[in-house]
């Protein structure tokens, strides 16, 4: 065998190798999860005084939904059903977090997506907001992450980064569960920062990511340059708009390390809001959009829960495609177990695999009900929607900042979705046989969800 013939064979060989060993690495999966961004906040969901570049590449490389929902209208538990894949009530996690130290949060029995991707041999990482405990074992580190970085708390100043609600004042900065001080620096940079280190130590094995930003939540701290382009859109919408293209820009920064490091290709990327906008005082009592959507942060309305979602996995998932199937942020875990391979917990999930659907738009939502339920007791908010029809049970309309329940005859609400996507009227009185039916499944469901979160 002459020379030449000899090199080409090692050549297909190595190259043989390459493939192989490029097609047995596990993905990368960066999960971008926003705080308090509007139904509709993005280019890619309608917006059209907003200019949202890098989440609308992320969708034009990806798949979007458009009905996708949080699971819970308000933070922490939003957070619990993401990373756990079950419903807040059956994660133990109703309602908010405290945001003090000391506080405990998320039970550390929960088995959290970090967990799930560090069985498998993942790195695993969370940056920015977390508000799921404030004690070390309900902290990040004690649920499943080899690194943390940022606040525990709710909301943060993002220069001094205390605790922006009430006082007395709180420092609230972290790393691997120690208290740091960097003050006046920009919180949402120094999260691209800590992630590109993270993602540049990690590039040769395969990583998860909770890249948990605390923007747009208040306060509204939009970069010079863009509070500057927005001067002339009306106030509040105005620093809204500021602060959410500052995320936009954090955003295309983080996708620029990846690309840099030629790991697009090789990483999953999921982006979704917690909720829906705020229309609290701090947050000027408005700037989110939800178009025709009834709600806002707190409210089981579609403003409320319905979010902008979006997945994308360069060259393996479809590009530029659109969803209308019912999904939930539940899902997510067994979804992205799925595509990567990893194996899931023998855990009760409320989540379904979305993998299906991703692959085939004809498919149907993998979903026959879906509940909400936003504390415990007969004061409870909740809904459960089943095909069409959604019922709402002690509904508040946070539409105009007021989170009083509505009137009486209104205590439950039913909607069509389909043919009235704005909740505008309450055909409960019309259709009694199934506000009894979606209650009845209600009943069952929760009488099972509480004990189950009782239990852990």
């Amino acid at each position: 065998m002459n020379l030449r013939l000899s090199l080409l064979i090692l050549t297909c060989l190595l190259s043989l190798t390459t493939l192989t060993e490029a097609k047995d690495r596990k993905p990368n999966v960066i999960v971008i999860f926003t705080d308090d961004q509007g139904s509709l906040d993005a280019g890619c969901y309608g917006a059209r005084d907003l200019l949202t570049p890098a989440i609308d590449s992320i969708a034009k490389k990806g798949i979007r939904f458009s009905q996708f929902y949080a699971a819970a209208a308000v933070c922490s538990p939003s957070r619990a059903g993401l990373l756990t894949g079950r419903a807040p009530v059956r994660a133990g996690m109703p309602g908010n977090a405290g945001s003090k130290k000391g506080v405990a949060g998320l039970k550390p029995s929960e088995i959290t997506m970090a967990e799930v991707f560090k069985a498998a041999g993942y790195k695993t990482a969370h940056i920015g907001k977390w508000h799921l405990g404030y004690t070390p074992e309900t902290m990040p580190n004690g649920q499943g992450f080899d690194y943390s970085f940022g606040h525990m708390g709710g909301c943060i100043d993002n220069y001094s980064h205390f605790f922006y609600w009430n006082g007395p004042n709180r420092h609230d900065l972290y790393l691997n569960g120690k208290e740091i001080h960097m003050p006046g620096k920009f919180f949402p940079d120094l999260m691209v920062d800590k992630a590109a280190e993270f993602i540049k130590k990690n590039k040769e094995e395969p990583f998860f990511m909770y890249f948990a930003s605390n923007v747009p939540h208040y306060p509204y701290q939009g970069d010079p340059k863009w509070l500057e382009y927005y001067k002339d859109i009306p106030y509040p919408r105005n620093l809204y708009n500021a602060f959410l293209t500052t995320l936009d820009r954090t955003i295309g920064d983080l996708l620029g390390h990846l690309r840099e490091l030629g790991l697009e290709k090789d990483t999953i990327i999921v982006f979704q809001s917690d909720h829906g906008h705020s229309m609290e005082e701090r947050a000027h009592r408005s700037g989110g959009f939800a178009g025709q959507f009834r709600g806002a942060k707190f409210s089981l309305f579609e403003g409320g829960i319905r979010v902008p979602a979006i997945i994308s996995w360069p060259g393996t998932l479809a590009e530029g495609e659109l969803r209308h199937q019912v999904a939930h942020s539940c899902d997510w875990l067994p979804t992205l177990a799925e595509l990567a391979g990893v194996k899931l917990p023998k855990v009760k999930m409320d989540g379904k695999s979305l993998v299906k659907v991703l692959k085939n738009e004809n498919l149907a939502t993998p979903h026959e009900v879906l509940h909400w339920q936003m504390g415990r007791g007969g004061r409870a908010q909740w809904a459960v929607r089943v095909g069409e029809w959604k019922l709402i049970g002690n509904a508040r309309d946070t539409s105009r900042g007021d989170r009083a329940p509505l009137t009486a005859k209104d205590k439950l609400f039913l909607a069509n979705i389909d043919q009235d996507p704005t909740e505008s009227v309450n055909l409960a009185a019309k259709n009694d046989a199934i506000v009894q039916r979606l209650l009845k499944l209600h009943k069952e469901w929760v009488k099972k969800a509480e004990a189950e979160g009782a239990q852990k």
